[in-house]
């Protein structure tokens, strides 16, 4: 019966459930804080409108005018009382506050603060002032405005304010709303999270997210080394049928220089590989992109270091990460301006702690400087993917030079991709 785990490590259909579901959960839980700010946001700006307009308007009415200017000041409060309590009502507001000059109240929520000095800043320029204070129904948010008589002199404060706790009452009420939303972010991103997840399992298995690396790079590996094996064949194809014609045309001389040109250039990458302990597979891959380099016009140079360590990795990553790096190499340099800049060369030299260096370098146009960042994201090409999966190529050599614990450079001016990689101990080669 398939399981999610393998050897207890889960697999990469499983991964990338967990992935998306803690991705979806910080998703909805910042949409979430982030509505609850604008919902305060909007009720503490909806507050200062609403504060600020009734103040405006009271302040501008005769009623409010004739009531603070008035000689009959019992009188006066009894009949302003009725008509602003109307007002507060009306706009919903807490308190509606109306003072002579000296900012004494004439009117207030408790009768019994009426006669008090109003608790707030008094504007000394005679200026309308919005503010949050506390006062003797809590922190509010409040609008004074200043009364004119016909003069324009100042007669009188108007004052219109909405408790704290009446702002955080309506937050209150809003986030029913905001919780329905979060939610469904939550579920909709659940529903894709599964989706995504059967998608992986169809394509992966059980295969945890080592194996699946693993069985790209042996994909990229057969591609990488089949494409350098048919062009050697068809190389050697070409040249034994040009010798066999010049036999039948009894030019002997040249037939014989004409497939020795072949081994030596074949034995020269041979020789090289043998005096490091031996790399098969690495060799038959420089062989074959030999024969590449030539079908595209491209001069081939390999130099490799007798005194270079192998690199530890398996022969598969090997040929993923040489393979990768030396096919973009040959697809950029018949881009170059002139003949003498398309070139390739691949050079293999030993560097500190034991390590081994790859350079892979091309005389192409190089890439550009606002790409250089990204070409090792997965999913980024500066080329059109194919159905053979070019355009995964740096990322598979990125994750399988980090996870070998190396490193990967790229340089310009020429173009140089350097892999630096722990050598094989000499113990381990030997035991």
């Amino acid at each position: 019966m398939a399981t999610t785990r393998r050897g207890g490590v889960r697999s990469a259909a499983s991964r990338v459930f967990a992935l998306l579901i803690g991705s979806v959960l910080l998703i909805g839980a910042a949409i979430g804080a982030f509505l609850t700010w604008e919902a305060q946001s909007s009720a503490r700006q909806e507050a200062e409108h609403v504060t600020a307009a009734i103040a405006h308007a009271l302040s501008a009415a005769p009623a409010i005018e004739a009531a603070v200017t008035a000689t009959d000041r019992p009188s006066a409060e009894e009949d302003l009382r009725a008509y602003v309590e109307s007002v507060r009502t009306g706009a919903g507001l807490d308190f509606i506050t109306v003072m002579d000059r000296d900012g004494v109240r004439l009117t207030h929520p408790d009768p019994a603060r009426i006669g008090e000095r109003y608790l707030g800043t008094i504007p000394a320029d005679g200026r309308t002032l919005t503010e949050q204070y506390t006062g003797t129904l809590g922190p509010s948010v409040r609008t004074i405005a200043p009364v004119h008589d016909a003069s324009g002199a100042v007669v009188g404060w108007v004052s219109a304010g909405v408790t704290v706790e009446s702002l955080a009452g309506a937050l209150l009420r809003r986030l029913p709303v905001i919780v329905l939303l979060s939610l469904a972010v939550v579920a909709l991103g659940a529903i894709g999270a599964v989706l995504a997840r059967l998608a992986t399992r169809r394509i992966t298995g059980d295969l945890d997210a080592r194996d699946v690396r693993e069985a790209v790079a042996g994909y990229e590996s057969v591609r990488t080394l089949g494409e350098a094996l048919r062009a050697q064949t068809h190389e050697h194809g070409n040249r034994l049928h040009t010798a066999l014609s010049l036999l039948e045309l009894d030019r002997r001389d040249e037939a014989i220089a004409l497939l020795s040109e072949s081994s030596l250039q074949s034995q020269s990458v041979i020789d090289q590989m043998t005096l490091r302990d031996g790399d098969p597979t690495l060799g038959a891959l420089l062989l074959g992109k030999a024969s590449q380099a030539k079908e595209r016009g491209v001069r081939w140079q390999v130099h490799v270091d007798p005194a270079a360590p192998r690199a530890d990795l398996t022969p598969v990553d090997a040929v993923a990460v040489v393979g990768n790096l030396i096919d973009n190499a040959l697809d950029a340099a018949p881009q170059a301006e002139t003949g003498a800049d398309r070139w390739v060369r691949v050079d293999v030299t030993g560097a500190d702690g034991g390590a081994v260096t790859i350079t892979v370098s091309d005389g192409g146009p190089g890439i550009p400087a606002d790409v250089r960042e990204q070409i090792f994201e997965h999913g980024f090409s500066t080329k059109p993917s194919d159905r053979s999966g070019r355009g995964v190529g740096l990322a598979l050599v990125r994750d399988i030079v980090t996870a070998a614990g190396g490193s990967i450079e790229l340089s310009a001016d020429p173009t140089a991709f350097r892999v630096t990689l722990p050598g094989v101990r000499a113990e381990r080669r030997t035991g």
